[in-house]
């Protein structure tokens, strides 16, 4: 099968969703996707988790060792069709709103 660039443009969500799609997963069925901000400090960090709660969106907030100067980590798991644009719509709206708090888009992960 050909690759549709336009569903499927070759960046890293396009490549990680092609290899769901190459997997056989239905990308049109909503799942559980994990979108990662990393903040310098805890304040800031649950600044950004309240907007998140106040907009009825699941999360965790948890330390990352792995970047002393970003050492805080707010994931969102939003359910939603793993579409690139409604991917790519969500991670515009995270770093949006996390960059007045300081915070940096860390990645998106997909469940199967």
């Amino acid at each position: 099968m050909d690759r549709d660039l336009t569903l499927f443009p070759e960046d890293e969500i396009g490549n990680a969703l092609w290899e769901l799609h190459q997997n056989g997963n239905d990308l049109l069925n909503e799942r559980e996707i994990e979108f990662s901000v990393l903040f310098p400090s805890q304040e800031l960090a649950l600044q950004f988790g309240q907007l998140l709660l106040e907009n009825n969106q699941k999360l965790s907030f948890t330390p990352y060792e792995a970047n002393p100067e970003l050492p805080w980590e707010i994931t969102a798991y939003p359910y939603m069709p793993a579409s690139y644009e409604s991917i790519i719509g969500y991670k515009a709206l995270l770093v949006s709103t996390a960059a007045h708090l300081k915070g940096e888009f860390a990645g998106v992960y997909f469940i199967s």
